[in-house]
């Protein structure tokens, strides 16, 4: 196996492991302890337990969590990964209460690997986006140029 396979690999056990079916123990196996996640809340971005803290915030207020990966490619030390995250919103998040509605967001994520771990996490979501869903931003109107 080369390394960009094998970082996929770990890339999607993360995700689908981690993420989709609540496996903490994963982040300690796959997250490598200077770690750094570049789009985690303050005090949510160092270490294996970055990876814990977000899974968990993440599956509280969407018990039905699931991220699907339509696509990685990998390079060097990097995969990148274009993901769909769906869920019900059940849970507080971030200080927002349940709403019982479904979300559907748009991901990119690209984590950097060494010996087979995570050493570092940038990301891109479509945050306004999953707020309008959730009624907590107004929806467009209009067209934009």
């Amino acid at each position: 196996m080369t390394i960009e396979e094998r970082n996929k690999a770990a890339f999607r056990r993360m995700y689908e492991e981690g993420l989709n079916r609540g496996v903490l123990a994963v982040a300690d196996e796959l997250t490598a302890p200077d770690f750094f996640n570049h789009e985690a809340p303050p005090g949510m971005n160092r270490g294996p337990e970055s990876n814990r803290q977000v899974i968990t915030m993440l599956r509280t207020a969407f018990p039905d969590l699931h991220f699907k990966i339509e696509a990685l490619i990998a390079e060097g030390d990097i995969v990148a990964g274009r993901l769909t995250m769906n869920g019900t919103h059940e849970g507080p998040l971030m200080g927002m209460p349940p709403t019982g509605r479904p979300v559907q967001q748009a991901h990119m994520h690209f984590v950097r690997f060494r010996d087979g771990k995570a050493i570092e996490h940038w990301g891109v979501r479509d945050d306004m986006g999953m707020m309008r869903q959730l009624g907590a931003a107004p929806q467009r109107t209009g067209t934009s140029a």
